[in-house]
């Protein structure tokens, strides 16, 4: 009996011209009888890509489904219509989205290529963090995109990339966590093209930024803090970092932080205060502080966090601060 079964697998043209007119049903139709139809049949998809218990994935086949499904555009209709999607049907969808973005023949990432002309279904990948049952489901397929730069360059010049300011203290913490996951990716895959993004766009991107430093939500503050400690201290931004420990404002809000009721984010801010103190060529306004400050500031770094004893980089960093700010003019 098994190859009258066999005889009525689908082809690849098949599933996929099946899929693209069951979703466009949806919500025109029995909704039960569609979805069923659409999950039977990536179900199907998933098995030609991945193959099965019992056989690998057709090299031919693989390539036969993904040429008919940038020929069918279904991979935007994935990501328009994944909320009609049920639960299941959406972890095949992203399982074949990001499976075939993986697919590499020679130096070429076809799927990368074609979403490279596909703005729009990136912007919807971004744009899923407003809607709290595909969230974490499109953060999936963003951090595939993520990986390659062509696609986080989209991302990242798009202005859609500002809405990261607001899900990352989004009230739900799954979903917060995510786009968080998501911005980090952004911020530290591509280290050129971000280090000119931040050179170009310094003001609008710390002008948002700054506001997450102020958060009242302590996971928001805690993360951003350390990502800014890592963006400035990574050598690719130094453009970057020297401007921003040219601005007082800068120091004042990060001494602010220094003294945060929360140890993890003091200890954060530290590694940015450092940064500050250490340069050897600081600006007037920067250096005023730190001279107005200095008793205090001696005191205080003094008998900073003194019970991380195990952690001789923290201790070795601590007292070099200290020797610069005692020799400062």
């Amino acid at each position: 009996m098994n190859f009258l079964f066999k005889s009525k697998l689908k082809n690849p043209h098949e599933l996929v011209k099946i899929v693209r007119e069951a979703i466009l049903k949806l919500g025109n139709a029995d909704n039960r009888k569609v979805n069923d139809e659409i999950s039977k049949s990536l179900a199907s998809m998933r098995s030609i890509l991945s193959g099965d218990g019992d056989h690998d994935a057709s090299p031919e086949q693989v390539a036969q489904l993904s040429q008919e499904t940038y020929k069918n555009d279904l991979l935007p209709l994935f990501v328009a219509q994944l909320s009609k999607f049920e639960f299941e049907t959406r972890k095949d969808a992203v399982h074949i989205f990001n499976t075939l973005l993986r697919r590499q023949i020679g130096s070429r990432w076809p799927t990368v290529e074609y979403l490279s002309t596909q703005e729009k279904t990136l912007g919807n990948l971004v744009l899923g963090y407003e809607v709290p049952d595909i969230a974490l489901n499109c953060g999936m397929m963003l951090r595939e995109c993520l990986k390659h730069e062509s696609l986080a360059r989209i991302i990242l010049y798009s202005q859609l990339f500002y809405n990261f300011f607001k899900y990352v203290e989004l009230s739900t913490f799954d979903v917060a966590s995510d786009a968080f996951a998501s911005f980090k990716d952004i911020l530290t895959r591509h280290k050129p093209m971000v280090a000119d993004f931040l050179k170009t766009n310094y003001d609008e991107f710390f002008g948002c930024y700054d506001q997450l430093l102020r958060s009242d939500n302590y996971v928001t503050k805690r993360q951003s803090l350390k990502l800014l400690g890592e963006l400035l201290l990574d050598r690719t931004n130094y453009h970057t970092m020297t401007r921003y420990i040219t601005y007082d404002a800068n120091l004042k809000l990060v001494m602010v932080l220094l003294r945060d009721k929360s140890k993890n984010i003091q200890y954060e801010a530290f590694h940015v205060f450092k940064i500050f103190v250490a340069n050897p060529n600081k600006s007037k306004p920067v250096a005023d502080i730190l001279r107005k400050n200095k008793e205090r500031l001696l005191e205080f770094l003094t008998n900073f966090q003194n019970d991380r004893k195990d952690d001789e980089q923290f201790g070795d960093e601590k007292a070099f601060l200290i020797k610069q700010i005692k020799t400062m003019p």
